[in-house]
This record gives structure tokens, sequence and C-alpha cells, in this order.
């Protein structure tokens, strides 16, 4: 752990249900009385409760620190904590490693979630990389909607062709791709296609579109790149592809499983889209 996050991370936001001491002082053997006492109670706190600490040197236990990829990841998370206690307006708390949201408002816990954040790994294919994790940082819900429609990202596409050991490109807005038997796959009325001597005939819109061991990723726009459900029922928009949404199946337990985004369970997510507000920040830690 870097000795500058331990710094950092003293009298910052601590998460119940969470043992808590005073980190040089537990290193060395010793245990300050009042320390010790912060410890007890929040240690017995639920996870529901978002406590602050506005004095003491608070941190997180050895063994249940958060896992940091860089100095820069570490010193994130610690601005962000700083600024989520500064903040008393309604806000919105993530916490990536304990996978728990918290809608906070002054110092009151008004809701709390189990969630799905980013699973962390790394996919190369094609000639390009993603990495599938949740940022840390500060965030402002920019939109709301309902029952939004998900436009898969070439990452989507990329994992299949991998998967099923298939080539990887792009069909064009305009033009036509010919296939090896002569026929062209083409859009016409935002709907893909191939173009047969009698006429267009579309494709499925609800398939992926495969010919000559090669996956084809529709144009962003048309109707073959449109998802219903996969996003659940509502969809916050965090900006740069970040979004808080549901599940196709309606539950989200504490689990790192996403691409990137936050997951919520039907019924969270409602309470979300119902009382928070777009210009709401969001503090990701």
């Amino acid at each position: 752990m870097y000795s500058g996050m331990r710094t950092a991370l003293a009298a910052l936001l601590v998460i119940a249900g969470t043992p808590v001491v005073a980190m040089a002082q537990r290193h060395a053997g010793r245990t300050p009385s009042a320390s010790q006492a912060r410890a007890v109670r929040l240690e017995h706190a639920p996870d529901s409760t978002f406590v602050t600490e506005s004095s003491g040197e608070v941190a997180l236990a050895p063994d249940t620190l958060p896992t940091f990829h860089s100095r820069s990841d570490s010193l994130s998370s610690a601005r962000t904590l700083r600024a989520a206690i500064r903040d008393q307006k309604l806000r919105v708390v993530v916490s990536i490693d304990r996978h728990l949201l918290w809608v906070v408002e002054g110092s009151d816990t008004l809701h709390s979630a189990a969630v799905n954040v980013g699973m962390g790994r790394l996919l190369e294919y094609g000639g390009r990389r993603w990495t599938f994790a949740t940022p840390r940082g500060v965030r402002t819900i920019l939109s709301k909607s309902a029952a939004p429609k998900w436009r898969p990202p070439d990452w989507a596409y990329a994992e299949v062709a991998r998967e099923y050991h298939l080539r990887l490109a792009h069909m064009p807005e305009r033009g036509a791709v010919t296939l090896h038997d002569g026929r062209k796959l083409v859009v016409r009325d935002s709907v893909a296609g191939l173009l047969m001597p009698d006429g267009f005939a579309p494709l499925p819109v609800d398939e992926h579109i495969v010919f000559d061991s090669t996956l084809y990723v529709p144009p962003l726009g048309t109707r073959n790149r449109e998802i219903d459900g996969e996003l659940g029922n509502y969809r916050l928009d965090l900006g740069n592809g970040y979004l808080l949404h549901g599940t196709a199946s309606g539950t989200a337990r504490r689990a790192a499983t996403t691409h990137g985004c936050v997951r919520l369970s039907d019924d969270d997510l409602q309470w979300l889209y119902d009382f928070v507000p777009v210009g709401t920040k969001v503090y990701i830690y």
C-alpha cells in the first residue's frame, strides 16, 4: 500500500460494516481507545448506513483495503472520498470494491443498493483493446430515460468474434460490402440486409450478421444495433458511455461483472429514477 494513500484516507468516508482502526497505531500493535470506540461502532453498523468521520486517523483495516492498480488510481479514490464528504447536497456514492451504492443528503443515507461494477479485465482483439473497469472519480447524472435501448459498443462484437474465432469488420453506412458469393451487404431504411437479384432482403435485427467467417458490425443508428431490455427499465447517463442502469434479469448482486457501468436491480433503479434528479453528482471511489 502506498504511504501517501494512508495519509489521504485519514478522516475520510468509511463504509459501515468494515472494521476501522488508526492504521499507524494498529501496525505498531496499539489501538488508542478513541479509535477503538469508533471501530466497534462502525463494525457493527449495517451496510445500508453510509458513515462519515470528521476527525481522527481513520482508515480501512489492511485485509479490507480497496484494490488499486496504480498510485494515480489510489489518489483518485482518496480525492473522490474527500469530495463526497465535503458535498452536503443530495449525491450518489458508489464503492467499487464493496459493490455498494448510497444516495446521501447531508449526513443522512436515503437509499442503499447492491450493485455490479466493472470486472477489471482487458480485451484485445482486431488490433484494439478495451479495459472493462468502472472509473473512479466524480461524475454527474446528465440525463435519464425510461425503456432504454442498448446500442452495443464495438467491444460487444469483439467479444463474440473472439469467442467464435471470427474476423471483425464494420458495415459502411453507405455503399455495400461484396460477399464471396457476389451478394451485397447493405443498409436500407435503417436495416441491414442483402441486395438480391429480385430486391432487398432485410436480415433479422436480433441476430449477429455473420458471412464468410466474418462478424459484421452494423452502423450506429440501424435497428440491427439496438437491443431492448438489456439495460433494464431505466438509464441514468453519466457520460462517456458510462451508465447507471438495470439488468435483463431485473436483479443485481454485489459483484464485479460489468464492462464498466454500474448495474442495479429493478427496485433500486426505479428509486434512483424517481428521486435522483438530473444534475446530481455521482462519487465513484
